[in-house]
This record gives structure tokens, sequence and C-alpha cells, in this order.
């Protein structure tokens, strides 16, 4: 809750306006009783109406004072809780592009979406409520008593004794309640797990008729949901008629002997008119109460989720300094690289090397390892022993950031982002120039198909690109890959669902590029002009060389050729 609250010190001048307005109206409202007092005994008692006149006119002024100074009040409070909630989500979006592979595996996506999302939101309520009511609920509960004493000592001690136990009362419910609405947020990250998959797999769930199945699987979480929601709210509720009924008792218990000093002259009608003035009205406030401890549970709850990720530990050399700043040529060196993850050994001794511009293919079975070690060289994950050179410089010694501005990455699972088809292409250089992205279509064998197009390169994609082929997505990633002009180009089976004459051009176009590929794919025939190919198996390379002489030399390398090809050549 601290770290989340150091956020409203930016916006500290409003916060002190808002305090400072939200005392006047504090200040106005512990005075009031007492004007009342003076307005009944002095003047209404009395039959003297120019007390009633003047001591009446102060009393609107100060409810008029007390009434701008609370719309002022929420300027500023919500000032500050936007601000806040600004900042908050700013931060937490920064902190995850620092996650690695790692860090997301503790965080699903939905999860994320709902901390920067459901969980801000409750923090702004929060100090929202701060600004305006909570910090003034608390103070006017302590003054009220302290000033009924000033009217009456006797009568305030009733309120003495009870204040104290309905304050215990509403605090158990607070400490209750933050417990239940951490349940809360958890399911709601638990119902936005099933929204996600359902609308991202829609096409699946038609495809296999799994629409019933798909709807059980949304009940389930919701009922779960709905149920801690009720849970949560009912204990709520629960505060405000136990506080409502305990108030009333005390007003009635005020009342009565409020009567017998009034019959025996102990005490004026005005006294007694401002002992229960204080009283109700701390009876309104506690009543207010049930209110803010819901807010502040549902607020403290998201506070030390949000604090959770922002704490995350992530990789120191991200904001490493002093690292290497250089321009890349593209040679790369892996010398005995093993990486260990989930507490195995994914990649065993790892070593190759892929002069400057040559194309390295990576071919191995689903599981291998191949993605893993094409991961090691953008630093996406960090290698657990051994050596990773790139133009014979020590990977660890030079800039991430340097290092992936000049590295471009296709990964397995294409990603378009929704917006125009030229977009999606500069998004790999935000500075390229029309010319250049079309020289990158061309080049990824995307031109063509994309002048077909209604609005051309301006058409839209819709979200994740859901009206493009699989091969026309795998192009546009490459032309995307490919507008930076990379000295790396890492192309993670990138070409899986292109049609062979397309792949053969795009193949052939890639070669000509000024860059070191390095390539996995499942079909040979994607690899067979490569100048060295990998065979990974289990983590480990089983053999290398170019196509010829793995066919020669490696009885695995030929199982897999004969069995996509049917014969040896």
């Amino acid at each position: 809750m601290k770290k989340v609250f150091s956020y409203a010190s930016n916006y500290r001048i409003s916060a002190i306006i808002a305090i400072i307005l939200m005392l006047i109206e504090l200040v106005v409202e512990l005075v009031q009783p007492l004007l009342l007092a003076r307005i009944i005994d002095e003047g209404i008692m009395q039959e003297n109406y120019t007390v009633v006149s003047v001591w009446g006119s102060v009393l609107i002024g100060l409810s008029l004072l007390a009434f701008i100074a609370g719309i002022t009040n929420s300027f500023f409070a919500a000032n500050v809780s936007q601000g806040v909630g600004y900042e908050l989500r700013g931060d937490l979006f920064k902190k995850v592009q620092e996650f690695t592979n790692e860090n997301f595996q503790a965080y699903s996506t939905p999860n994320l979406v709902t901390r920067m999302t459901n969980d801000v939101i409750q923090i702004q309520n929060l100090v929202l409520m701060l600004m305006r009511i909570a910090l003034r609920a608390p103070l006017f509960i302590i003054f009220a008593v302290v000033m009924a004493f000033t009217v009456n000592v006797e009568l305030a001690f009733i309120l003495v004794v009870a204040v104290p136990v309905l304050g215990v009362f509403l605090l158990g419910i607070l400490v209750k309640g933050v417990k239940l609405f951490k349940r809360v947020q958890t399911n709601l990250d638990g119902v936005n797990t099933v929204i996600r998959e359902s609308l991202s797999g829609i096409r699946l769930i038609k495809g296999f008729n799994r629409g019933n199945y798909e709807e059980k699987r949304f009940h389930t979480v919701n009922h779960s949901l709905i149920n801690k929601n009720k849970q949560a709210l009912r204990l709520m509720e629960l505060a405000m008629p136990v506080v409502m009924l305990g108030m009333n008792v005390i007003i009635l218990i005020i009342l009565w002997f409020g009567a017998t000093q009034l019959s025996f002259g102990s005490a004026q009608a005005g006294e007694i008119v401002a002992i229960i003035n204080y009283a109700t009205r701390i009876m309104f406030t506690f009543s207010i109460f049930s209110f803010l401890i819901m807010v502040f549970s549902r607020g403290n709850a998201s506070a030390n989720r949000i604090s959770e990720v922002l704490d995350e530990k992530t990789p120191s050399y991200l904001a490493q300094e002093g690292v290497r700043e250089f321009t890349l040529r593209g040679s790369i060196t892996f010398d005995q690289v093993s990486l260990y993850r989930d507490g195995r050994e994914t990649l065993k001794k790892i070593s190759f090397k892929a002069g400057v511009g040559e194309t390295i293919g990576v071919l191995g079975e689903t599981g291998s390892g191949k993605t893993t070690l094409l991961h090691l060289i953008p630093r996406l994950f960090e290698k657990s022993s051994g050596r990773i050179l790139i133009d014979d410089h020590e990977i660890t010694n030079l800039s991430v950031k340097s290092l992936r501005q000049q590295i471009s990455l296709v990964p397995q699972d294409i990603h378009l982002f929704s917006g125009s088809v030229k977009e999606n292409i500069a998004w790999g250089k935000e500075d390229g120039t029309d010319e250049e992205i079309i020289e990158a279509a061309k080049q990824a064998e995307i031109h063509s198909f994309i002048t077909t197009l209604p609005d051309g390169y301006n058409t839209h994609l819709g979200q994740r690109g859901v009206t493009f082929s699989g091969g026309q997505k795998q192009r546009l990633s490459i032309a995307r890959a490919l507008v930076r002009k990379p000295k790396i180009l890492i192309l993670d089976d990138s070409t899986s669902a292109l049609d062979a004459h397309t792949e053969v051009r795009l193949l052939t176009t890639l070669k000509q590029q000024h860059c070191t590929v390095i390539m996995v794919a499942q079909k040979i025939s994607s690899l067979m002009a490569a100048d060295k190919i990998l065979l990974v198996h289990q983590g480990q390379i089983m053999a290398e060389g170019d196509h010829g002489s793995l066919l020669a030399a490696s009885p695995y390398y030929r199982e897999i050729y004969q069995s996509q090809q049917g014969d040896v050549m």
C-alpha cells in the first residue's frame, strides 16, 4: 500500500489543497450544532429573534462556505486520484515490457490486464475517497465527541462509551473485508482468462462445436466470482444495519437522560439538541464507514496486487549502464552454451559458429530446444553457462538495446497489431519511409497481395489480423522484420504456412540480404540452401553441416529426409 500511495506525492499541491478544503468542511460541520444550540437557547427560548436572525445568517453563510469547499475539494481530489491512476498504469506497462519469459510464467496475460485496469481503478477510487471523505470521517467522530463535552459532560460520556465499541466492530469488518476482496480480484483474473481464451479461439470452438463446453467453463468461473462477491458484499452490508441500530439506541438513551436533565433544570433544550445533532452526524458518519470499508478493502487488495508486479525482479542487464554500444556485423559464436529452465537442462553445451552473411538452418523435433536456442541471441533468455560471442564480443558486455535494435525476430506465434498494413510493417522501423516499407513488402513476397486490397497499404487489418490467412500473416511479419535492415535475422518456423513456390522465392530473396540468417524449419526443403544446418535433439546438437554432408553422414537426418521426401538424393 505504501508503494502505491507514494505516487500521490507527485500531486502533493492538489492533495494539500484538497485536505485544507476538507478541513474547512470539517470545522463547519463541528461548529453547526453549537450554533443551533445558541439559536435555540438564546433566541427561540428567549423569544429574541434578533439572535435567531444573526446566528441563523452565520449558520447559512458557513453552510455555503462548506458547500463551496466540498465542490472544490472534489475537483482537486479527482485530480490526485486520476493522476495516480495514470502514473500507475504507465509504470505497470513499462514494468511488463521488461518482463522475461520467466516473469510471464508467474503472471498470465489476463492477470496482468486485470491489474492494469480493474485494480488501478480500485486505487483511484480509494485515493478519491481518502481525499474526499475517508480522512474527514474519523476526524469528525473524534472531534464531535470532544465538542460534545463542551456542551454537556454527562451526555457526552454516553458517546465516549459507544463510539469505541462501534469502531472496534467496523475494524473487524475491515480486516475480514480485505481478505475477501483479494479473493474477488483473484476470481476476476479467472473470468478474464476464460474470456480471453474463448474470444481468441472462437474459430476453433466453432469448428469443434465446443460452444456448450465453453459456456459451462465460463459459468463455473463466473459463478465462483459472483459467490465471492456476494460473500464480500454481505459482510459489507452487515456493517450499516448494525451501526445504525447501535447509534439509534444511543440516541434514545441520550434523549432519555436529556429529558431527565431538562426536567431537573440541569440542561438546556439547545444543549440536548446539540448533543443529539452530534450523535446523529456520528451515526451518519459511521454509516459512511461501511462504504469506505468496502472501498478500502478493494483498494488494499488491489494495491498489494499492483505492488507485486512493480516489485517483480527483472534482469538487471536491461537497465545496465556502461555496457558497450556497437555496430553489428553479424557473426555469432556459441561456445559450450547451456541453459537451465524450470529445474532441467534445456540446452546442453551448444557450440556452433555463424559467419557474417551466412544462413544457418536449425532442424529438430518439437521440444528439442530450437526456439530456446534462438531466443538466447537477442537475450530473451539468459544462458546458464558457456559463452555467446557477437562479432567476437561476449554478449553480456554489449548493450541489450543496441543488440536488439540490429536484430529482427519473426516468432513462431505470429502477432499482428490492430491498424493498417502499413502501420504493421512500419512497426519494425518507426522512421521507415514509404519506399522502405514497399521494398520490405516486395522482399517478403507480400507486395502483390497488398496492392489487391481495397485500400492497399492503408487497409485495416482488424484485431490480430483475423481477416488474413496464415501465410499472409507470416509474410507481413517477415516484411516487418526486413524493413529495419537487420544484421541478424531470426526466423522461427516462419515459412510453415507458405506454399512451396512462394517459399522458394522468399528464401532466394533472403539469401540476397546482407544479414546473417538463423532459421528454424520443420521441412528440410526450407533449409537445403543453408550454409550450415544444425540438427538439434533433446537440447543437443547431434550433427552439423550442409545438406549434402548431413545426408551422407547422419542416419537421423537421412531418416527425417526420407520421411519428408520419400527417397534419398
